[in-house]
């Protein structure tokens, strides 16, 4: 007859098998899932691009779980840590979520939080993608191993502006004389492209005008009265959030045409055009996604996802635009990054240097785009071990007052002029930062 101690034993090791059993389980389910910590930012001044782009990115990653069953058998998972666009915050966020089993990367949208986070996940050995921004020189991929610039970084941008310039023009040779004034965001990302304009006024020979606006933008009349004193052929505008609207306005109030306005990366969505009413008809942008719901993915977004009551915008209408588009096609880079990484790794939750590895493997043609529902959504991307931007191609696309319309075939960046600037600046942080240059992608 079994005693009470004996008894009591048999409880213990009862239990603490089932507690071996339960840990064990969650351990396993963990395996089978990758996950996303998302810097977003739904309030403040910027909270048109927050919601807009993490809407997109995490319809897609719905889509894929609901549609797909995950990536290989493995669900993409989420946790959202408000940022508010401040560094602080975005690196509160990070020391909050690194943790966590299966991090795939980090997408902060954001460039001062990217460049908090550049050491930061260097030493985690977690991808960080700064899709369309970011800081130029971590295109390099010898020096910044896990740092991508996706589609088009800061300098291919300013290249390409100038380039769709010249067409206007007659030739980059036709350049010679003209003036142009940039507009600038008063941050981090504004200022990142004040000496490759500076470059390029010295090599094609335009005069160039640099004016901040301070964030956020809400007063503009000072900038746009010097701009009228200059009479300029064409302003740039590399702005962000509400000071695109203001500015459209300001300069309508001044009598600067807006179909002399050229807007940057972050100045060419709907939410830019909507709030400055007509004074936005006419207005061109840089782009390197296209907006609409017409492309597979998109209703494939709309039927499996926000018709189940699992979409992420409050406001169906906001499907289709630029930043929910932006993150759909973020989302599309991610998954495939995870989907290369798996057909080497296996099919299971991979670590972030394994997502980096295949975010060196990617490459996504006309062919693979069409097969995944995004033909015409953008034109491609091809990322190297040691070019971490992809091709860098872009267009422009003409707001009618009602949608955006494209207007030039896709152009491409100097990049015999570009690359030598970058490889310069990157050497330069590889010796501060006693960063080993790599000579290959196992390095």
């Amino acid at each position: 007859m079994p005693t009470r101690r004996t008894f009591k034993t048999a409880l213990l090791a009862g239990a603490l098998a089932l507690s071996q059993l339960l840990t064990m389980t969650a351990h396993a389910q963990t395996q089978q899932e990758q996950f996303f910590p998302l810097q977003s930012y739904r309030v403040g001044p910027y909270a048109a691009g927050g919601t807009g782009f993490f809407g997109g990115f995490i319809d897609y990653l719905n889509l894929v779980n609901i549609r797909d069953g995950g990536v290989g058998g493995v669900k993409l998972t989420w946790e959202e840590g408000e940022t508010q666009y401040e560094v602080e915050r975005g690196v509160e966020v990070y020391e909050r979520l690194k943790n966590k089993p299966g991090i795939a990367s980090w997408n902060p949208l954001s460039v001062g939080i990217a460049y908090a986070l550049i050491d930061r996940v260097t030493t985690d050995k977690v991808p960080l993608l700064t899709i369309n921004h970011g800081r130029t020189d971590t295109t390099d991929g010898r020096v910044f191993k896990y740092i991508f610039p996706l589609l088009v970084n800061p300098y291919s941008e300013t290249s390409g502006i100038i380039n769709y310039i010249a067409t206007k023009v007659g030739g980059t040779d036709k350049l010679k004389g003209k003036k142009i004034v940039v507009l600038y965001h008063g941050s981090p990302y504004g200022k990142e492209t004040i000496p490759i304009y500076e470059l390029l006024a010295k090599k094609y020979g335009f005069t160039l005008q640099q004016i901040e606006v301070p964030h956020p933008g809400n007063e503009q009349q000072a900038q746009w009265l010097t701009i009228r004193r200059a009479k300029p052929d064409f302003v740039v505008l590399r702005g962000w959030g509400v000071m695109n609207p203001v500015a459209l306005k300001t300069a309508q109030k001044t009598g600067f045409p807006a179909d002399r306005i050229i807007g940057n990366i972050w100045s060419n969505s709907e939410e830019d055009v909507i709030p400055a009413g007509d004074a936005a008809k006419g207005y061109v942008a840089i782009t390197s996604v296209a907006p609409g719901t017409q492309y597979p993915v998109l209703q494939d977004i709309i039927k499996t996802v926000y018709d189940a009551g699992k979409g992420n915008l409050q406001d169906k209408k906001r499907i289709g635009s630029v930043y929910h588009n932006l993150g759909v096609l973020n989302g599309i880079l991610n998954v495939e990054a995870i989907r290369i990484a798996q057909a080497k790794f296996g099919k299971r939750t991979l670590t972030g240097d394994e997502v980096r590895w295949g975010l060196e493997n990617l490459k996504i043609d006309e062919a693979r785009a069409a097969a995944l529902g995004a033909k015409g959504l953008f034109h491609s991307i091809n990322v190297t071990w040691d070019n971490h931007e992809g091709d860098g191609l872009v267009t422009f696309q003409q707001w009618d007052g009602s949608k955006w319309n494209v207007v030039s075939n896709w152009i491409a960046p100097d990049w015999k002029l570009l690359r030598p600037i970058i490889e310069q600046s990157s050497q330069a942080y590889a010796k501060e930062k006693n960063v080993k240059v790599r000579q290959s992608i196992d390095d």
